[in-house]
């Protein structure tokens, strides 16, 4: 047993954990976000996939329902308000919000396989009822998530000590990165030899899966309070306590930069495999590894980010620098097609992703520190209600400004130097490029108006080895 336990503390994030916190309990807390990767893979890439190529439904039906979840993505700062001042019988007040949007998921999950059959039936005189209840399907589900999520975070923030916030954000995002890599190899598998039966098992599958996951990641992580139980707190209006959130620090600023940061990486993910089987002439097996290298670079990002932010780093100057990166990734990915370098293309979709991790440890940590007297969850929900819906507005316009200029572009209208299938791919990258340069404006000005020991900046270790076990 010793020899076991000196192994696990030379784990990475094996120092993400505390007294208050210990690192089984946190790990144990991350299932919610094993959940949460589920239901995204579920909701934009297995079932994406699968309503349109073996059931045959209409591609824009399917664009419809998939991005019916993100309305409700801006409520996300309203759950993380009603979280933090939530009254219950135990004194809870995170857990029954991850009850709640756990048994939210599971309904969506429930009724979503039997109406996606009846949708896929053209002939059925109640195609209707499909449609109405795969709306309602993946409308709980998106709700569930959102709620789940919110919750939970706020939960994190709850128990984490300051100065281990940083360690167990990248923990976080890296549970969440897993989950969807473990669950989308999984479903890959599962529906290999696809039938309707097997969808609708598949599907129950990771509804009871969600119950499960979420209720060992909440047993016993929020202790009942019966003095809260018993007092009359009141709630605050959503309105006074938003005008106060806005008012203080830079929680105005930091939202815009989430808002500008999450578009500028995020038009790109429908494009990019795309764009390296038509522009570069990759296959399906080689711009399938473009998923791996952009959660490999990710991943690396969680890693240093971690490790930077407990060491006293900057959130702000954290999340710049992923501008900065994410930037260099694009003009590469841009540069790829002149130079008809796959190489290239491969190493800036690294940048894409390694930058993007770094501006969402960077944001989620400079979100927990704003969270003051009680109200991680209206911060965090604000954070996340921002990222969810700059994510899917960007996701859909880059879709669509890809295919309008690419068709001018192809068409002439656009110029005879401009007449290459690229065009509207780089059009796109180029706009991102922009939202980047915006969203690195706003930190820059974040850090030079930050003090050093503002809530953002975290206190030094009493140790300062590094080695493997000092890793995030």
């Amino acid at each position: 047993m010793k020899s076991v336990m000196n192994y696990i503390v030379h784990l990475p994030f094996a120092d993400a954990g505390t007294e208050q916190l210990p690192l089984p309990r946190l790990l144990r807390l991350s299932l919610f976000q094993v959940s949460v990767g589920i239901a995204m893979v579920l909701l934009y890439g297995t079932l994406n996939r699968v309503m349109v190529v073996e059931l045959g439904v209409s591609a824009w039906l399917v664009s419809l329902m998939v991005a019916l979840p993100l309305v409700f993505a801006p409520f996300r700062a309203l759950i993380g308000h009603r979280s933090d001042y939530h009254h219950s019988a135990f004194g809870w007040r995170r857990v029954p919000y991850i009850a709640l949007g756990s048994m939210l998921q599971y309904a969506g999950f429930a009724i979503m396989p039997y109406s996606i059959l009846i949708l896929s039936d053209d002939t059925n005189q109640l195609v209707f009822v499909g449609q109405f209840f795969a709306a309602a399907s993946f409308l709980l589900v998106g709700a569930g998530l959102h709620t789940v999520q919110t919750a939970g975070l706020a939960l994190a923030t709850d128990l984490a000590p300051k100065e281990k916030r940083p360690r167990v954000v990248a923990l976080l995002y890296a549970t969440l990165l897993l989950g969807m890599g473990a669950s989308a190899l999984l479903f890959g598998h599962l529906l290999e030899d696809f039938s309707h039966k097997r969808l609708v098992e598949v599907v129950h599958t990771a509804a009871l899966a969600t119950l499960v996951l979420n209720f060992i990641a909440a047993w016993k992580q929020e202790s009942i309070d019966i003095k809260r139980a018993v007092a009359n707190i009141p709630r605050p209006p959503f309105k006074e306590t938003w005008r106060e959130f806005l008012k203080g620090g830079h929680s105005t600023e930091l939202l815009i930069a989430v808002g500008l940061g999450t578009a500028g990486f995020s038009m790109q993910e429908i494009l990019l495999e795309p764009y390296g089987a038509q522009v570069l002439g990759l296959t399906v097996s080689q711009t399938t590894q473009l998923t791996a290298i952009l959660a490999a670079g990710t991943f690396l990002a969680f890693v240093l980010a971690g490790y930077s932010l407990s060491r006293g780093g900057n959130a702000y100057r954290l999340a710049a620098i992923g501008t900065v990166v994410g930037i260099g990734g694009f003009v590469l990915v841009i540069t790829a097609a002149t130079l008809e370098s796959p190489l290239v293309f491969r190493i800036g979709t690294g940048f894409i992703g390694f930058g993007n991790g770094l501006l969402g440890v960077g944001t989620l940590t400079a979100a927990m520190g704003l969270a003051q007297r009680g109200q991680a969850g209206l911060a965090l929900g604000a954070w996340g209600a921002v990222q969810a819906t700059s994510q899917g507005i960007a996701i859909a316009l880059g879709g669509a400004l890809r295919d309008v200029t690419t068709g001018l572009a192809v068409a002439g209208s656009l110029g005879p130097n401009l007449t290459e299938i690229s065009v509207g791919y780089r059009f796109v990258y180029i706009i991102e490029v922009v939202l980047l340069i915006a969203a690195f404006a706003v930190l820059v000005r974040m850090v030079l108006r930050t003090p050093r020991d503002e809530n953002d900046t975290l206190p030094q270790p009493t140790d300062p080895r590094f080695g493997l076990d000092q890793m995030p």
